[in-house]
């Protein structure tokens, strides 16, 4: 069997049973299940959530997204070798050390296949927010030009690039586009402060101004819980990504979850503690593949620069990367995967089928 067949590179054709048109985002894929499927499941499995609550089966592909692209290798390579598996087992890790720390649950219900999640439908909190331990990347690409406000936070002169900040920043931005909020550009991704976010609370989804601050808490808990677990296999915990929503248990209460991704390669940096007592950043996340594409193209400016996406699109369609360079990854994250959880990485030789086994013969969804 060689190495493209064990990728999951397509991840929206599996023959699921589902009741709306399957959602496919640039890594995962989500099939919304019937609403008889869904309360059978509940009943069988005793999930803690609403009876009535609708479920999806959350597929995770190997594909390779960076600047916004997909990108592919040589010899019909399209994806990463165990990513979509280190993503998941990592989100997993976390998100069960959240529970340990009583701080939030999360839209995961059960984990079938390590590519496959089960998860309920949650209300979005519409900001990402990215918080942040050192200055790094593209605030200090801002900082470097001279800016010193970020999201409504001033920052003090004289930082270095790639040092610790003075304290734990939270840097939030939409989530999609947003309408009709004062001051805030109608785009996807634009910084906001915690003042927008406390002056149109309900614009973001926030059920009551006290969640802006339960929202805070989560965030800073959730960093620090994964701060100090990194610490103890000698990595920093740079910055990282974090998404909320709201979903009703089985009791009938409402609660603040943690969704997404949390503290993976894709949503995080993670760095290196000896080299960086070195002088030295040896990345342990997709970074390590940004830097690739910057180096590896001649005109990193289309990489950066937002308004050069049709040629950005053009490289990433019509070039295949060195396979080394996908391998290459393909150990960074199985690698990071493997020392977060303490357990080997189970690696698929053919996913697509095990997958469509697991959820025909253990959950009737085929």
């Amino acid at each position: 069997m060689n190495l493209a067949d064990k990728v999951l590179a397509v991840n929206n054709d599996l023959p699921i049973r589902t009741q709306r048109p399957i959602h496919s985002g640039k890594v995962r894929s989500v099939y919304w299940l019937t609403d008889a499927d869904s309360k059978r499941l509940i009943q069988e499995k005793g999930y803690n959530v609403a009876p009535d609550a609708p479920l999806a089966i959350m597929v995770i592909s190997d594909r390779i997204s960076a600047f916004d692209c997909i990108w592919q290798g040589e010899g019909g390579l399209s994806g990463v070798p165990g990513k979509g598996a280190a993503l998941n087992a990592i989100s997993n890790h976390w998100f069960e050390q959240f529970k340990t720390h009583g701080l939030a649950d999360s839209h995961i219900l059960d984990t079938p296949h390590p590519l496959v999640w089960i998860v309920q439908k949650a209300r979005p909190i519409m900001i990402e927010a990215i918080v942040r331990k050192y200055i790094t990347g593209s605030m200090w690409r801002a900082y470097s030009k001279g800016e010193r406000a970020f999201c409504g936070i001033q920052l003090p002169e004289g930082l270095q690039k790639d040092q610790p900040l003075p304290e734990l920043l939270i840097t939030p931005s939409t989530k999609g586009i947003l309408k009709g909020i004062p001051g805030v550009p109608e785009a996807d991704d634009v910084n906001i402060s915690r003042q927008d976010i406390e002056a149109n609370y309900q614009a973001f989804n926030f059920r009551q101004p006290s969640d802006i601050d339960r929202y805070e808490t989560l965030l800073k808990d959730g960093f620090h819980v994964i701060r100090q677990s990194l610490a103890n296999i000698d990595q920093l915990f740079v910055d990282t990504k974090f998404e909320f929503g709201y979903v009703t248990d089985a009791n009938g209460e409402e609660q603040l979850i943690y969704m997404d991704e949390v503290g993976t390669p894709d949503s995080s940096r993670i760095w290196d503690g000896d080299a960086y007592q070195q002088g030295q950043i040896i990345e342990n996340s997709k970074e390590s593949f940004r830097q690739f594409l910057l180096n590896y193209f001649p005109d990193p400016d289309i990489l950066l620069n937002k308004n050069r996406m049709v040629e950005r699109q053009a490289l990433a369609t019509n070039n295949q990367l060195p396979e080394q360079a996908l391998l290459d990854l393909a150990a960074t994250y199985t690698g990071i995967a493997e020392k977060i959880t303490g357990q080997p990485l189970p690696l698929s030789d053919n996913p697509r089928e095990e997958i469509i086994d697991i959820l025909s013969q253990g959950y009737g969804l085929i």
